[in-house]
């Protein structure tokens, strides 16, 4: 689900590219996928540092190629403790086929992305060197269409 433009740290930004957030300078974050020793992992992409990133193993590890996901039609619903939105965007699974799905979390002063990986109960985002988790956070999910229906005459 959801459309991937294949980026890296060399490129412009892609056209209408979903903005995630912003990092502590400010600075646009944009939801990316990286492949990362077998994962295919959630990756903030921050053009500014020239470079994205990801959460693996307990560290951040910084990537120079992803893809880039674009359109406006993505909303934010507010979860926690691993669960996800049937209408998630997921942008890939660990080497054990485990799904992983595009989160944000509220941390030192950035509104920031990461991995929802729901056998963790958590998110789990690379900052600072580091992998850090939060229980409660945001998903990403693709609006849905409201469904219509026909009205009957009484």
């Amino acid at each position: 689900m959801g459309e991937w433009v294949k980026s890296s740290c060399n490129s412009p930004v892609p056209h209408n590219a979903f903005v995630a957030g912003r990092d502590v300078d400010g600075s646009r974050i944009y939801v990316g996928r990286a492949a990362f020793q077998g994962d295919v992992l959630p990756a903030k992409v921050i053009p500014n540092n020239r470079v994205a990133y990801v959460s693996h193993n307990g560290s951040e590890h910084r990537v120079q190629y992803y893809d880039v996901l674009v359109g406006q039609e993505y909303e934010w619903v507010v979860c926690g403790d691993g669960l996800v939105p049937a209408n998630a965007i997921s942008p890939g699974t660990t080497s054990t086929l485990e799904r992983l799905y595009v989160g944000r979390v509220r941390h030192n002063n950035s509104l920031t992305i990461g991995k929802v990986q729901p056998s963790r109960g958590c998110i789990l985002i690379p900052y600072c060197h580091r992998e850090h988790s939060f229980n409660s956070y945001e998903v990403l999910v693709k609006k849905q269409r409201p469904k219509l229906w026909k009205s009957q005459s009484y």
